[in-house]
């Protein structure tokens, strides 16, 4: 397994790195941190000038990665690549397809009112283009230790059941707890109703998963029971959905799955407004899942072997 991850030599990068030491560990993945440098367009005049800028633009990205190389345990495989392009989401999406990553990690801004996640122009632009996974890095996330838990935002729309299908796999693989989330605003007196209503759905969405074999893994009938042994329901509603998010508790060990917005085009990501609500109030990392993506689930002795597309 490939992790791609964007890295810039500021605060940002470092959550970045962090939160895909995190990941990696409990999957064996290993890791890939690139950077993108400005391209610089050569004319019919004055080369040399700037063939020389161009090599020294690439030693100081070399130096900014041989920092982030030295942030990564020697228990987790890495490597640097520096890319030039206009366009650092371009260059990261194209990395990724090159390198066959299973998964793109980038950190957020740090210019929101609570200091969590803020949108740059880069990730919006990854959140609206990506064929693989987009994980978010909140700012100031410093963990370096495997996932505790996984979260999994289950909404109503088409393509539900196959990111809990996700969610269930990435849980069973890394032998963690998942909790299945709903939330909901609400403002009126029809929240209980309400949430009995998303707690009956998320509870059949689960079963049906279960049921149709949820992650394919050997032994299926004692990994499933161990997967439904350690999955919980949880419905958190609030006058808005920010204040759903902010009811309910978190790990510091956790990240929430969600998936894309039903706008997006196959296999891609397009971040809705639910969702980009969502991000606003997280605590914890956040993977957008794109539309239609699918991974056959596979146990822990996954061998090396083992074709990329049937991995997570």
């Amino acid at each position: 397994m490939r992790y791609v991850v964007g890295y810039s030599a500021n605060a940002r990068g470092h959550d970045a790195v962090n939160l895909a030491v995190s990941l990696a560990l409990g999957r064996g993945a290993s890791l890939d941190l690139v950077l993108v440098v400005p391209e610089v367009q050569h004319s019919g005049h004055a080369i040399a000038p700037k063939a020389g800028f161009e090599n020294l633009l690439n030693e100081q990205a070399q130096e900014w990665l041989d920092q982030a190389l030295a942030l990564v345990p020697s228990s987790v495989p890495a490597q640097a690549h520096i890319r030039s392009h206009d366009s650092d989401a371009h260059a990261l999406i194209e990395a990724a397809e090159e390198l066959g990553a299973d998964m793109l990690i980038i950190g957020a801004t740090s210019t929101g009112i609570f200091k969590r996640f803020t949108v740059g122009s880069v990730a919006s632009a990854l959140l609206h283009a990506s064929t693989v996974p987009v994980a978010l890095a909140p700012h100031g996330y410093y963990r370096q230790e495997a996932l505790t838990r996984i979260s999994c935002g289950l909404g109503t729309r088409a393509g539900a059941e196959k990111l809990l299908d996700f969610a269930l796999g990435m849980a069973s693989n890394r032998d963690v707890p998942l909790r299945v989330v709903s939330l909901l605003a609400l403002d009126g007196g029809d929240a209980a109703d309400s949430a009995d209503a998303a707690r009956e759905y998320a509870a059949k969405c689960l079963a049906d998963a279960l049921s149709a074999g949820g992650p394919e893994v050997s032994g299926e009938a004692k990994a499933e029971a161990q997967v439904e042994a350690k999955t919980e329901i949880v419905v958190a509603h609030g006058r808005s959905i920010e204040e759903a998010v902010d009811r309910l508790d978190w790990e510091d060990g956790e990240v929430l799955l969600i998936g894309s917005s039903r706008l997006a085009k196959g296999r891609s990501i397009f971040l809705g407004s639910t969702a980009g609500r969502i991000l606003r109030a997280l605590p914890v990392p956040m993977i957008v899942v794109p539309s239609g993506y699918e991974l056959k689930q596979l146990n822990h002795s996954a061998s090396s072997d083992t074709p990329r597309e049937a991995q997570q």
